[in-house]
């Protein structure tokens, strides 16, 4: 399980390196390449800080889904699911308009400053959307963000990580005081496989519901259990508990978007291709792949975001299966930031669906890694044109 002790400073959202640079070498988030060329900038310099408050600031849908819309998703025509999920969700926004608590005024931050939210009706007050990866579950979730009547500041999005992370930052009282006041909180990739974690969202979802506030969740069936029923359903009411009533469940088929008519993820280039790449393109970081998996044991993943601010690449030589447990599961995190930036991954070395053991994607943690494997290689086919320019 990831357990870790978080002191969140008060400084800007800015790289910072942990050391001054020794005599000889490159300057602070740079990578030491020989040559004349201009260094590329280096993942493994930086170490970034993030204050609390920009944490809550940012509970926004991710960039690659500024502009998603219910109009934009493009429902397969044989998988009538896909078509019945926009409907219900459209309709589930609208009736957030209608919702309790809208009169209570703008909230202060951190919920000071507002009179307290009443109790929510009786009756299902979340939906719960069930599907494979790349079906479009995330597309539909921050569709369903935007189409709420309701100011951004009354409507939170995240992971259920990102979530977790803001309760180890605010403490769970304050958590709950500053998302009671708004109308929607929509949950990604909500995890099962951490029972103590389970609980502790379980819980804080149990208090907002308790103030008034909608929830939607997503979490992924495995590829091997579609076809299979609701089986990741039944995991999510199981795990929530008392939550379940709150919850209507939408079934999503369909096959991996990612994949669907598009051609297979490039193979590895070699060392040099990399190298070159990197320097010839402004804002792109170059890492050896071991080195950066040993720096990120350094970076609390609530940082990972911010490791990636304005990158335009990352680029890595020497990819390998990842040793342990530990360090797969933080490189999961990772894959999602990168992701959700839509950051393209330049790699050399082993190829991306090699990542993990047999034991591992067999393992409890098996959905953490299909969905990076699934989205590194998104953003290596992505990360094509960075060879082919001229």
């Amino acid at each position: 399980m990831w357990r870790w002790a978080v002191v969140w400073q008060g400084l800007p959202w800015t790289p910072v390196s942990s050391a001054s640079p020794a005599p000889g070498s490159t300057p602070s988030g740079r990578s030491p390449i020989s040559g004349t060329a201009p260094a590329a900038l280096s993942l493994c310099a930086r170490e970034p800080r993030v204050p609390a408050d920009r944490l809550v600031a940012e509970m926004v849908p991710p960039p690659r889904f500024d502009s998603v819309r219910f109009s934009t998703y493009l429902p397969d025509p044989n998988q009538p699911s896909q078509r019945e999920a926009v409907q219900v969700l459209e309709d589930f926004a609208t009736g957030l308009g209608e919702a309790p608590g809208t009169a209570t005024g703008r909230r202060g931050f951190f919920g000071l400053g507002r009179s307290r939210a009443p109790k929510a009706p009786a009756g299902p007050r979340g939906v719960y959307l069930d599907g494979g990866y790349g079906v479009g579950k995330t597309h539909l979730l921050a569709s369903l963000w935007h189409a709420t009547p309701a100011e951004p500041s009354r409507k939170a999005f995240g992971t259920f990580v990102e979530l977790t992370n803001l309760v180890g930052a605010l403490g769970f009282q304050q958590t709950v005081r500053t998302l009671s006041g708004h109308r929607l909180l929509c949950i990604d990739e909500f995890e099962l496989d951490d029972p103590g974690d389970t609980v502790l969202v379980s819980s804080l979802l149990a208090r907002l519901v308790e103030a008034g506030v909608a929830l939607a969740a997503t979490s992924n069936t495995l590829p091997g259990k579609l076809g299979e029923g609701r089986f990741a359903a039944a995991d999510f009411l199981r795990e929530i508990q008392g939550l379940s009533a709150h919850f209507r469940a939408l079934r999503i088929d369909g096959e991996d978007y990612r994949h669907r008519g598009l051609p297979e993820a490039p193979a590895p280039y070699s060392d040099e291709q990399v190298t070159r790449a990197a320097r010839a393109a402004e804002g792109a970081s170059l890492d050896d792949f071991p080195a950066l998996l040993d720096h990120l044991a350094r970076v609390h993943p609530s940082r990972y975001g911010a490791l990636t601010d304005g990158l335009t690449a990352v680029c890595l030589t020497g990819v390998r299966p990842v040793p342990d447990q530990s360090t797969a599961l933080r490189l999961v995190v990772l894959a999602d930031r990168l992701y959700d930036r839509e950051v393209p991954v330049l790699a050399s070395g082993q190829p991306f669906d090699r990542l993990f053991s047999e034991e591992m994607l067999k393992g409890g943690y098996r959905k953490k890694y299909f969905r990076a494997i699934s989205r590194l290689t998104a953003l290596a086919r992505d990360a094509a044109r960075l060879v082919d320019a001229p």
